[in-house]
């Protein structure tokens, strides 16, 4: 008996009108779908079905019959259709003869006749390399540059007045309304006046 080959690497899109399969690489998941085999005995059966339901009694029973051939002709005409299907899918990929994998073009080392995953393409890997050693490079360089220059700390610093929303420039109180840039702040509690960001009171201790 022949070895089966593609037994885990396929889809079976069978219906009872006919069959077709899609074969998958294994390496890359790329696949190929094979094409639609009608099935005569799906279609006979949809015929009497048809049938049956113009004309019932014998032609439902022959139906019926029908259904029950097809557990045993269909499975048959299945596993020819899946052979043929194999044949015409085998084209499309090689069969790595290291691993066992059946791959498609792009996953295949022509020079070596393995696979990629058993022999590299390394001309791709060379490139691959090199992609890697820029980034790497490119980091190392942004972590040695100083991203804040003494220049940025005598630049105006442009805030916003905590009372009218007006752009502020600078100075304790707002050139639009006239308050204090400052916002200020007062304990809930007691009353007392606090920094902008305290969570406690330093009077009376109340959290904020």
């Amino acid at each position: 008996m022949a070895l089966i080959q593609f037994t885990r690497n396929y889809r079976d899109l069978s219906t009872d009108a006919g069959f077709q399969f899609e074969f998958f690489c294994d390496r890359c998941g790329n696949g190929y779908q094979t094409e639609f085999q009608a099935s005569a005995m799906g279609t006979a059966t949809n015929i009497l079905d048809a049938a049956s339901n113009l004309f019932g009694g014998a032609l439902g029973k022959a139906a019926n019959v029908a259904r029950g051939v097809r557990s045993a002709g269909w499975e048959k005409a299945h596993d020819n259709a899946f052979a043929e299907a194999v044949e015409e899918a085998k084209p499309h990929f090689h069969k790595c003869k290291r691993c066992g994998k059946w791959v498609d073009d792009d996953c295949w080392n022509n020079g070596r006749s393995l696979c990629k995953d058993c022999a590299p393409d390394m001309q791709e890997e060379m490139s691959s390399i090199q992609v890697q050693a820029a980034i790497r490079d490119a980091q190392e360089k942004a972590d040695t540059v100083d991203y804040v220059s003494a220049d940025q700390f005598k630049q105006t610093i442009v805030t916003t007045c905590p009372h009218c929303g007006a752009k502020a420039s600078g100075g304790k109180f707002c050139q639009e309304c006239g308050k204090p840039l400052a916002a200020e702040k007062f304990c809930k509690n007691c009353g007392a006046k606090m920094e902008a960001g305290a969570k406690f009171c330093a009077e009376c201790g109340t959290k904020q």
